[in-house]
């Protein structure tokens, strides 16, 4: 059992400042250097939190440091060779969505992680809280009975300044659209509470924003067991939701919010055949916990001290990426059905997302 994980982050914009709170929180971490491309944003990151050490580079931070933990909190275009980096300096490494903007690269990390006997956790703090741990205990054992159709919605607002951000709206920098940079985590979500994915139809839309990916995408996506699910998402869409709805054969699962759910977020409500007794046995009840990166690393760094494998809100790093993967290679093939099969040997989409969009935007 390692007594204090020694953590450094790698990127001090927005995502980092909530890395820094579940280190803060966890009573075995401590932050003890930082680093970005802007020294200046390092620097004034490092002063708001305790004032770890500030490097110019990571290779720099690796050699001084020697880190238990990097975080990384870089565009996605970075994150390979950052992880692997981490992991040549004997570091786990904590990434943010997406772990990688290609599976190729996902895969080189996931080798360097086993190669080097270090861990290699993601960021999809969706699957984190006290709600989808129980709803996925009722899915698993039956109770609710099978699972038939769902509905996934990712509808937020992106206007045109946050597309200007230079690494924005392009495949090479971004890796992406709104299905990898936005959709992801309701997603993940999905996957995490219906399992593996079977097949995938998917399409790519640019409705309004000056993007060179898409800004709306949708997708019929089945599940193992013959789960039929809808999937939009958007960056167009002023009245922001995040939305997931499962339709089983005793009752409807929803779970509606933006950035972060609680219990008051998620409903359970029963087949009009069912007892109300039974019901009253799917509630969600006792103590709270949201979804949140504080429980996620809190169960990661729990793990990491124990030498122990990582908990199931961190695993399957590749799940929900090899879904997005597939829309974007459907999208391509004119709306063609992937299957896991096709996307393992897939010619172009494990080497990047770049694919086709339907333009719809008025001429002019």
């Amino acid at each position: 059992m390692t007594d204090t994980l020694r953590c450094a982050i790698v990127g001090t914009g927005a995502i980092a400042h909530s890395h820094i709170r579940a280190i803060d929180a966890y009573p075995h971490a401590e932050l003890v250097a930082v680093t970005d491309l802007s020294r200046a944003s390092a620097e004034a990151f490092a002063a708001a939190y305790g004032a770890p050490a500030v490097y110019d580079d990571l290779d720099t931070l690796l050699a001084a440091e020697h880190p238990d933990v990097v975080h990384i909190c870089t565009p996605p275009g970075a994150h390979a060779a950052q992880a692997l980096a981490a992991f040549a300096a004997g570091a786990h490494v904590v990434v943010e969505k997406p772990p990688a903007p290609s599976l190729d690269e996902l895969q080189e990390m996931t080798d360097a992680a086993a190669a080097a006997g270090r861990q290699l956790a993601v960021v999809f703090q969706q699957r984190t809280g006290t709600a989808p741990a129980h709803v996925k205990r009722l899915l698993d054992s039956g109770a609710l009975g099978r699972p038939l159709v769902a509905q996934c919605q990712t509808l937020w607002y992106r206007d045109a300044a946050y597309f200007a951000v230079p690494w924005r709206g392009k495949w090479e920098t971004e890796g992406g659209g709104t299905t990898l940079g936005h959709a992801i985590h309701q997603l993940d979500l999905l996957a995490f509470l219906l399992g593996d994915w079977t097949r995938v139809e998917g399409r790519l839309w640019r409705l309004d924003r000056e993007t060179n990916t898409e800004d709306v995408s949708t997708a019929t996506v089945v599940f193992e067991g013959g789960v039929v699910a809808q999937v939009v998402s958007s960056t167009l869409s002023p009245r922001e939701t995040s939305s997931i709805r499962i339709d089983t054969e005793k009752a409807t699962i929803t779970v509606d919010h933006l950035y972060g759910h609680g219990h008051e977020n998620w409903r359970i409500t029963p087949a009009p055949f069912v007892d109300a007794d039974e019901a009253a046995t799917w509630e969600i009840t006792g103590p709270e916990e949201r979804s949140d990166h504080v429980y996620l690393l809190r169960d990661v760094f729990d793990a990491l001290r124990a030498g122990a494998p990582l908990p199931p809100t961190a695993e399957a790093p590749a799940r929900s990426i090899e879904l997005v993967a597939a829309i974007y290679a459907s999208a391509d093939a004119d709306g063609a059905v992937v299957t896991p099969d096709d996307l393992a040997a897939h010619p172009t989409h494990r080497k990047g997302f770049a694919s086709a969009v339907i333009d719809l935007r008025p001429a002019g």
